[in-house]
């Protein structure tokens, strides 16, 4: 059998070549499904500041603020507190700078590395926030031509579960849900609503009155 030119050789190697190109990786899984979900991961920002047994003197209270505005406080952050002396006027008043940013004070905590890492006169506070992300998207691994086994796509999930994860208030609840008040956001509007209503105006007498009469 005679054996085929170069050229002809050469077209079978670059046909070869693009066939199996086209059999890339194939896409495995058979079920609705997603493998690309959504993992939590968590920072700790810790500051330490003079206290005594009255508490913290106004100094240490207006330091603690602005690095609560530095560090960008918000919801979905916990904030703990690490005294050795566990001293109430202290706690007490760290939860008031954090009452201010509209969150509630979670104390005490565990002290990292003991009771040793803070020195005498001081307590630390803890800032932990959780990050949400999706791993490994987009992932487009598996580019086969064909789909044999008519499995979902690698990538599927990933759209969903990365703007599940980029929008969720506390990323903490797509690990063990929201913890419920009891209140709605009906209910604080009613409250809001109800104390504008019974306030009494702040000049008497010099209201206008702007309704419509027919």
């Amino acid at each position: 059998m005679p054996h085929p030119s170069k050229p002809t050789a050469h077209g079978l190697i670059v046909t070869l070549a693009l066939a199996l190109a086209g059999c890339g990786g194939l896409p495995r899984n058979a079920t609705l499904y997603s493998p690309h979900q959504p993992e939590v991961s968590h920072t700790s920002l810790s500051l330490d500041l003079p206290a005594s047994a009255d508490g913290l003197a106004p100094a240490q209270t207006r330091q603690l603020a602005e690095w609560f505005t530095a560090m960008d406080l918000r919801y979905g952050d916990a904030v703990t507190v690490a005294d050795p002396q566990e001293r109430k006027a202290s706690l007490a008043a760290v939860a008031d700078v954090v009452a201010g940013f509209g969150l509630a004070q979670t104390s005490p905590a565990p002290i990292p590395g003991g009771t040793n890492s803070v020195a005498p006169g001081t307590l630390r506070v803890i800032i932990t926030r959780a990050h949400a992300h999706v791993a490994h998207c987009p992932d487009w691994s598996g580019n086969a031509a064909s789909n044999p086994r008519n499995a979902t796509s690698t990538n599927y999930g990933c759209a969903t579960y990365s703007n599940l994860a980029a929008m969720v208030a506390n990323p903490d609840d797509l690990l063990h849900g929201a913890t419920a008040t009891g209140h709605t956001g009906s209910m604080s509007a009613e409250k809001a609503i109800a104390a504008w209503r019974m306030a009494p105006p702040t000049t008497p007498g010099t209201a206008k009155d702007s309704s419509t009469r027919q």
